[in-house]
């Protein structure tokens, strides 16, 4: 009888690695159980584009604009995502973000002293891509005096708040989520994509990510900060689908954050006289003499 209850064990410690990856999959499928087809995919983001067809198709959408929600990390140490449903009076709020990285990218904004976390307050300076500043000072965000350690009024940190925006899409939703992650979230997010994208050399959007909240302390305060989890890699026509919106989508973003650019530009002309200082047009790439903080690097998709 010993021997026998020996060799079940054994055999349940034999396939845990496997049952416990079924579980995972079947709890995705359970919570995410409306899936969007790849052709819904691309029709959506064709729509998005203004392609007469797709506006021929989706009649009742014509003069909308679609947008993404933005979604922030809490803070007080609160471990719920506020997320905003049809009520806009009460809002949903879950725990986990389930859903693909479609793309990211860094963004900078520098706010008056005290107004970091007002969003009534419009940030003096600001920066798509964490590399050019537009406003004031403005200019080369690597250069900006704003931008380095203990630029702060208390010497604590940098006076411009360094970010990530994320878009996540889940299952069963045409328009991805904007998650802006501030400073205190940056490092998670970097060895989450490190060790589960960078080092085996796939691109964000080729595996599905649970994405948390915990509590963290410093200095007396109590904040949240993301964490990061792969539930599972996505292969075949579901990772070739989804590519292809990645790829549509990405352009989308990049076309809409060079109109924005534009305007900034146009705005401080107006108010100064002058153009802002730029960097120079050399493609994904630039060089700048000196130390650059090597957190700030943009991770490859």
């Amino acid at each position: 009888m010993g021997k026998d209850v020996n060799q079940y064990v054994l055999s349940l410690l034999e396939t845990y690695p496997e049952t416990s990856k079924r579980i995972e999959l079947m709890r995705y499928e359970l919570y995410s159980s409306m899936v969007v087809s790849p052709q819904e995919m691309i029709e959506v983001m064709s729509f998005s584009k203004k392609d007469a067809e797709a506006n021929a198709k989706y009649p009742h959408m014509d003069g909308l604009q679609l947008t993404m929600q933005r979604v922030k990390i809490p803070g007080g140490g609160n471990l719920q995502f506020e997320i905003r449903g049809d009520d806009p009076d009460n809002p949903d709020y879950e725990r986990k973000l389930v859903g693909v990285i479609l793309y990211h990218h860094l963004a900078n904004a520098y706010w008056p002293e005290g107004s970091e976390y007002d969003d009534n307050v419009p940030p003096f300076c600001q920066s798509f891509d964490g590399k050019q500043g537009y406003g004031e000072p403005g200019g080369v965000c690597a250069a900006c005096a704003f931008n380095q350690f203990g630029s702060t009024a208390n010497g604590s940190g940098k006076a411009c708040k360094n970010m990530r925006q994320i878009y996540l899409l889940r299952s069963g939703e045409y328009l991805p989520l904007q998650l802006s992650l501030p400073p205190t979230s940056l490092r998670p997010f970097n060895d989450f994509m490190n060790l589960a994208f960078v080092a085996r050399r796939r691109p964000s959007y080729s595996a599905i990510v649970e994405i948390g909240l915990k509590r963290a302390e410093s200095g007396g305060y109590t904040y949240s900060v993301a964490t990061f989890r792969k539930v599972r890699e996505l292969e075949g026509e579901g990772l070739a689908a989804v590519k292809s919106y990645a790829a549509n989508f990405k352009e989308q973003v990049k076309s809409l954050l060079a109109q924005r650019v534009e305007n900034y530009k146009s705005d401080v002309e107006s108010l100064t006289g002058t153009a802002p200082l730029e960097l120079a047009d050399n493609g994904d790439h630039f060089s700048y003499p000196g130390v650059i903080d090597g957190e700030r690097d943009e991770l490859p998709l």
